[in-house]
């Protein structure tokens, strides 16, 4: 290998020698010479003796120090970084069987992966060090030893987004078995397990959350995915022509769904529930619950106590509340690529190891003292506290052999709690499981006959809620789970 890079060097000190012939020769061989400093400096385009600084700096943590993509913390994020050392990317816009662009790197660098690990740099390295680090990143692999720049593919014309586009795109989206992984309605709820290259387990990719994509969720971007595929995953590119393959990235662009999309903007804001006069219903697609306002809300891996959960699945909740005179419900709605219900076969073929239930928790503060800012009694997150202690509601999706269970635990802090039936404090719960997603509706009335250890309802007045989720199928259990910081709730007749 160092024969063939002296060679290399050896070409490359000649082509630039010839720059500097006498300029009448230079100026006859100008566009020639041009071309082949071009050609023998793809990986020369940032300094990789600074590079190598900023990657330890920057990089070395997950990637580890020779890029092996086994740093001190890459057990804990999934998936799992990448091991430069392989010569394989997942995502690029060159043709298959070409290294990736500089400008795909450069992306993946300025702005991180959208559901993984990766940071977004754009803000924090100057553009010398990004190109210093690149060029750092290209010497774990020789793949990178190569005279000519990669190509970008051809985009060709781009078909305008249109009804009739979008379903000649669902159909090609049929034809090629997409829904295999990616299910049908484009959840990635399909029934095939996948693993890379490398043996680690993936998850078909959510559509309709483009902002989760991780290479972006540009036309182009889609455009590329569907026609080069993502190296290293079961993700293939497909054999369609440049105008279906269009159609197809038209259909992915509808599959959209904006009720799932954090807005930082909103987060401060509390959540208004929508008061009715009539009863609360169970079905989660009622018409009361379709104009109920909502909130999308970030799930983050628990980390404050054992069994740290760093690698989930369940990457988000949307809940909204309805109430009556006597009522109130939270229904809590969440993709979940799986039905995790123990028992159950075909759960236990796309489960990653023992198969437990899927579930999720609703956690409030037991009182809200009247004269005293909300700000100044706000539980701990942690389950609570000794001076203020919070009311979990909890449900589990049950099993093949026991149904779906609702209990209340009054908690003032991990690991100091006790846990009540739902028949005993009037808490019922339902959940469904259609198309990837679980629609979970939890009730009880706005007063009990316990109003020191639960929250007793009153009309404007701010409530803090949190949410917890667990995924059966990703090993989720107990404090191996994901949740919400406190929100806000309020109840408004008006």
């Amino acid at each position: 290998m160092s024969e063939v890079r002296s060679k290399k060097q050896e070409v490359r000190s000649k082509k630039r020698t010839s720059c500097l012939l006498p300029l009448a020769s230079r100026l006859l061989s100008l566009a020639s010479c041009l071309l082949l400093l071009a050609s023998g400096a793809y990986a020369e385009l940032g300094d990789k003796v600074a590079g190598k600084e900023v990657f330890e700096k920057r990089c070395k943590q997950c990637h580890g120090e020779k890029g092996e993509g086994n740093g001190i913390i890459a057990e804990k994020v999934y998936p799992p970084p990448r091991n430069f050392t392989s010569g394989i990317f997942k995502y690029k816009t060159s043709p298959g069987d070409q290294v990736p662009r500089d400008e795909d790197l450069l992306r993946t660098i300025n702005e991180g992966f959208g559901e993984a690990s990766m940071p977004a740099w754009k803000d924090i390295m100057t553009e010398k060090e990004k190109r210093d680090v690149i060029a750092h990143e290209k010497t774990f692999s020789d793949v990178f030893e190569i005279d000519d720049p990669p190509e970008e593919i051809n985009y060709g014309k781009e078909v305008p987004f249109s009804e009739q586009s979008v379903l000649k795109g669902k159909e090609l989206f049929k034809k090629a078995e997409c829904p295999m992984c990616h299910g049908e309605n484009g959840k990635g709820d399909g029934v095939k397990k996948l693993k890379d290259t490398w043996g680690n387990r993936e998850w078909a990719r959510n559509l309709t959350k483009p902002w989760t994509y991780n290479a972006g969720s540009k036309p182009k971007n889609i455009f590329a995915r569907i026609t080069i595929g993502i190296p290293g995953t079961q993700m293939p590119s497909f054999n369609f022509t440049e105008e279906e393959r269009w159609h197809v990235v038209n259909y992915v662009r509808f599959l959209a769904d904006e009720t799932r999309r954090v807005k930082k903007e909103e987060e401060d804001k509390p959540l208004k529930a929508k008061y009715i006069n009539i009863e609360i219903p169970w079905d989660a697609d009622a018409p009361e619950w379709k104009g109920a306002p909502f909130k999308a809300v970030k799930l983050f891996p628990q980390d404050q106590t054992e069994e740290k959960y760093f690698k989930p699945t369940n990457d988000g909740i949307t809940w909204r509340v309805l109430f009556n005179d006597k009522e109130l419900a939270f229904l809590i709605e969440w993709d979940d690529r799986t039905k995790s219900v123990p028992g159950d076969v075909e759960a236990e073929k796309l489960s990653e190891g023992d198969l437990f239930e899927d579930a999720v928790a609703i956690q409030l503060p037991r009182v809200i003292l009247p004269r005293i800012p909300i700000e100044e009694q706000l539980p701990s997150i942690r389950h609570g506290d000794n001076e203020f202690g919070v009311n979990i509601w909890y449900w589990s999706s049950g099993t093949t052999v026991r149904p779906q269970l609702t209990k209340v635990v009054y908690s003032d802090g991990i690991g100091v709690k006790r846990v009540e039936p739902d028949n005993k404090v009037g808490l019922s719960g339902r959940g469904v499981y259609k198309g990837g997603i679980w629609k979970v509706i939890l009730k009880r009335g706005l007063k009990t006959s316990n109003p020191k250890d639960d929250l007793q309802f009153e009309t404007d007045r701010l409530i803090p809620v949190a949410f917890g989720n667990w995924d059966g199928s990703n090993g989720g259990k107990g404090n191996k789970h994901t949740a919400t910081q406190w929100y806000w709730l309020i109840l408004e007749r008006s």
